[in-house]
């Protein structure tokens, strides 16, 4: 997982990009759990909340607020890497999403329409910003979130 260096220039871009995103994180966190439900219908069966819910997805009163604070949460903890080193999520908050997406069973293939719906969703929200630097910057960022949840997934205690 170390080793990987994420540099000025990417953090330049994320943070830039970020700063723009940020008012409509709302809006945009609903759009890349969109995505990532029409890419994989399936993924919907992970969350306990969406299994049993004949509620249209953008209407789901609990898929909303999930969508934000992972969006939000996934740009914070890309904008803090390169000052901090590493993922800077709480080490509480890392092991619960270490265990939660364990337990539900979530596998690489997941992580990886997450990545893309989540470059689409930001190519879409800065298309005037957007260039392969920073498709690049986005992914290596997502990439080490990533890698520090997967250590964390084992069952709970």
């Amino acid at each position: 997982m170390e080793g990987k260096v994420f540099t000025e220039e990417q953090e330049t871009l994320v943070a830039k990009s970020w700063g723009v995103m940020k008012k409509n994180s709302a809006e945009l966190g609903l759009k890349f759990f969109l995505k990532i439900f029409e890419i994989a219908p399936s993924a919907q069966k992970l969350f306990s909340f969406l299994k049993d819910s004949d509620i249209p997805l953008e209407k789901n009163p609990k898929l909303k607020p999930h969508a934000i604070s992972v969006f939000v949460m996934t740009c914070e903890s890309a904008v803090q890497l390169r000052k901090s080193g590493k993922v800077t999520v709480r080490e509480s908050t890392l092991k619960r999403l270490g265990g939660v997406h364990f337990k539900s069973g979530v596998v690489d293939e997941h992580y990886e329409v997450t990545k893309f719906a989540l470059l689409e969703t930001i190519k879409e929200a800065v298309p005037e910003m957007w260039s392969l630097k920073m498709k690049n910057a986005w992914g290596e960022a997502y990439d080490q979130l990533v890698a520090a949840i997967k250590a964390e997934m084992k069952p709970s205690p």
